[in-house]
């Protein structure tokens, strides 16, 4: 399927989870990361979600990682360039939803890309090679390019993958794992 075929048919998928499942499937996600192998650095990106858009409740993670005691970091979108900024998340950091009901930070201690080590990635839908769609403006292209190499990129997704994405362009970046309710897959 292509890109917007895939958008579509998730967006569909998801309007059809109620608040409970949303939650439900979210602690899930979280539980399962914990198998992962990845709590030995210090700098962890995070998405916060758009609720309309019934995307991953990333709070039960929040609190994973504030029990270990890492430095969270968040972002703000330009839609003027397309870009990113990331802040780190305080006690003191105020958010607020921009015009697109994303949640986000308003000023505060900005964080280079480099300078992260996991970056958890929201995505409508993602194939077996680890390749993802996202709403389509590659606002985490560009920033996961913008990353070390080293970069752990993870997906958070309700759903399982699809076979293979027809349209992959070059610029577009892969996942290292995608985590489920349900399962770890490693790319």
């Amino acid at each position: 399927m292509t890109k917007s075929e895939l958008r579509k048919k998730y967006k569909g998928l998801r309007r059809k989870l109620s608040s409970e499942e949303v939650d439900d499937k979210s602690i899930a996600i979280a539980n399962n990361l914990l198998k992962l192998d990845i709590w030995n650095y210090n700098f962890y990106h995070i998405f916060l979600p758009i609720e309309e858009q019934r995307e991953v409740n990333t709070e039960f993670i929040l609190n994973i990682l504030s029990g270990k005691d890492k430095d969270i970091v968040i972002s703000k979108s330009d839609f003027e360039t397309l870009s990113m900024k990331h802040f780190l998340l305080t006690d003191s950091t105020r958010i607020k939803k921009n015009d697109y009901n994303i949640p986000e930070p308003i000023g505060g201690i900005e964080i280079p890309s480099e300078k992260l080590d996991v970056v958890f990635v929201p995505l409508l839908a993602y194939d077996t090679l680890g390749n993802r769609v996202g709403y389509g403006k590659g606002f985490y292209d560009r920033f996961l390019s913008e990353c070390r190499e080293s970069v752990i990129k993870i997906g958070l997704s309700f759903f399982g993958p699809e076979d293979f994405i027809t349209n992959v362009n070059p610029d577009d970046v892969k996942l290292n794992y995608c985590v489920t309710p349900v399962k770890l897959i490693s790319f």
